[in-house]
């Protein structure tokens, strides 16, 4: 691929790099949907640090020829359904091309704007209402005070990180995910948890786009964390 790269003059396009480290589990999981969103949502975090115009379609030509070079039988048949495959890829990322630099900017924004009084509010809103919304969360949370404060200043700060440091933050709740294995806490509690999360913050800010960028940030890091349990138990 990086051979066919530099030949088609697309050698200096680092962020094509990006791609080509997803690409291997977007193709394993091609069927199931879910997994190919969460990972095209976090290859685009990955490619907003990439400066400069970000042509997907020369991603695909690249991706062509290299394979056309590799399978011999190659015909009509690998073509349409390699070209399906990265129209739907393009799709997604196209979806969020643009958008993690404005949200990163948005969420510090209003994060760099939170006081102790709007922490202490996160921090005793988020259980409140997660409990109201699903009871059972009460069995899995029997933590110190200053334990579920750490959590819910931790679940803030890593809202921010995903935008900063998407690689990095997809390893740390990846081990996250599976050290809760062990807890034994089901995912279908991660849900309401979210959306307690989101409501609060809803009620501390009238900035939407902070607001969406909190949910969608925390909304992945659900996701990673659900996939990661399932998988490792």
């Amino acid at each position: 691929f990086m051979f066919n790269s530099a030949v088609m003059g697309f050698g200096s396009r680092t962020w094509m790099n990006e791609v080509l480290a997803s690409f291997d589990v977007i193709v394993r999981n091609v069927a199931n949907s879910y997994r190919v969103q969460e990972e095209c949502d976090v290859l685009s975090l990955r490619m907003a640090k990439h400066k400069g115009n970000i042509n997907l379609a020369e991603y695909k030509a690249v991706m062509l020829a290299s394979l056309r070079s590799l399978v011999k039988d190659w015909g009509s048949l690998h073509e349409v359904s390699w070209s399906w495959l990265w129209e739907n890829v393009e799709r997604l990322i196209k979806a969020q091309l643009g958008k993690p630099a404005l949200q990163e900017r948005a969420l510090a924004r209003f994060l760099s704007s939170f006081d102790e009084i709007g922490m202490g509010i996160v921090r005793r809103e988020v259980y409140a209402k997660f409990f109201a919304l699903a009871p059972a969360g009460q069995d899995f949370f029997k933590q110190s005070t200053t334990r579920l404060h750490f959590i819910a200043d931790k679940i803030i700060v890593m809202t921010l990180d995903m935008y900063r440091e998407p690689k990095k933050m997809v390893e740390d709740i990846s081990a996250l995910g599976l050290r809760h294995v062990g807890y034994g806490i089901p995912t279908d509690l991660f849900g309401p948890f979210v959306t307690a999360c989101v409501q609060v913050i809803r009620s501390l800010t009238e900035d939407d786009q902070a607001e969406e960028a909190f949910r969608w940030s925390l909304s992945l890091i659900s996701r990673i964390l659900c996939r990661v349990i399932n998988e490792g138990s």
